[in-house]
């Protein structure tokens, strides 16, 4: 619900924000007719047929699971960062590293079995192989950092967990974290074409400057967090908030004005206030605590702009 004291920003106020505001607007203006163009111009997605990789299998409730993890240079690649670096962001808890995936839908195969078994009289024993049901899931990374995660058992490890935490969120799973590969497969049943987005969403920046601490706030206080903001559509702003010390919503404060921004942490561990130089429809605005990523999600409606 839309705070009144932050509807009515004074001009004052307004005027503080000063030319990083400009600055900003100008992106999100440009990003909005970049993607409008885009969604005019090109598909929203493209087909790809990934390659195979490696094959792990682990299992849920429901039984066997298999994961193709494959590759395709459609994909686009994480941001380049060596096994050092990504391993401090990790030991510090900074969720702005990303791996880019694509989690294929889930495909019932077979799962032979090799085997003996008695037959006649004389003991004579017959091979046979038997089928048990499993479910197999296909998930494609970039090409190039394929190759570089062959060499890495670190990364390696890392998009597997990756992987089988983002199917558990996809597909409301509960996978068991305990996994072996396969070593003579290196993928079970056969490996679907995968839709992908087209041209990845136009990123419109990251706002270490746009916060408008209240007056007398003490450099001592509350943290800002890390704020993500991008247009998914020309009508649809996302937020994404990066809380790494919260383990859940429980003493979040979330307000949301036509065009303010207002969190709040408990025992004041955060504290965020953003301008947006876009007309928010707060009324319809939703939002969501990411408990794996430590992240509040924040979907914002646009208003539509005067003519």
């Amino acid at each position: 619900m839309a705070n009144p004291k932050l509807l009515g920003m004074g001009l004052s106020e307004a005027e503080a924000i000063g030319a990083d505001s400009a600055r900003f607007e100008e992106l999100l203006l440009q990003a909005s007719k970049e993607l409008q163009q885009a969604q005019t111009t090109r598909p929203e997605s493209t087909q790809i047929q990934p390659q195979p990789g490696f094959c792990i299998k682990t299992n849920s409730s429901e039984g066997k699971v298999f994961i193709n993890i494959c590759h395709s240079p459609s994909i686009p690649p994480p941001a380049d960062v060596t096994e050092e670096e990504l391993l401090q962001m990790l030991e510090e808890d900074q969720a702005g590293f990303r791996i880019p995936m694509s989690l294929g839908e889930p495909h019932a195969e077979l799962d032979a079995k090799t085997g003996f078994r008695h037959v006649g009289l004389a003991g004579l024993r017959l091979l046979t192989s038997e089928g048990q049901g499993c479910t197999a899931y296909d998930v494609a990374v970039n090409s190039d950092f394929y190759r570089r995660m062959q060499n890495s058992d670190f990364l390696r490890e890392l998009v597997i967990t990756i992987a089988r935490e983002g199917l558990e969120d996809k597909y409301n799973l509960q996978l068991n974290p305990e996994w072996r590969m396969m070593k003579n497969r290196p993928f079970m049943g056969s490996i679907s074409q995968q839709n992908i987005r087209s041209e990845q969403r136009p990123r419109i920046q990251e706002l270490g400057d746009l916060y408008t601490p209240a007056p007398g706030r003490a450099e001592s206080g509350p943290e800002k967090p890390h704020l993500n903001l991008w247009l998914e559509a020309p009508d649809l702003l996302l937020a994404e908030v990066d809380l790494p010390k919260l383990d859940g919503a429980l003493g979040l404060s979330l307000e949301i004005g036509e065009n303010r921004l207002v969190m709040g942490g408990p025992q004041q561990l955060y504290h965020l206030d953003a301008y947006i130089p876009l007309q928010i429809n707060s009324h319809e605005s939703k939002a969501a605590f990411h408990r794996k990523r430590k992240q509040l999600m924040v979907a914002m409606p646009l208003l539509p702009v005067p003519s």
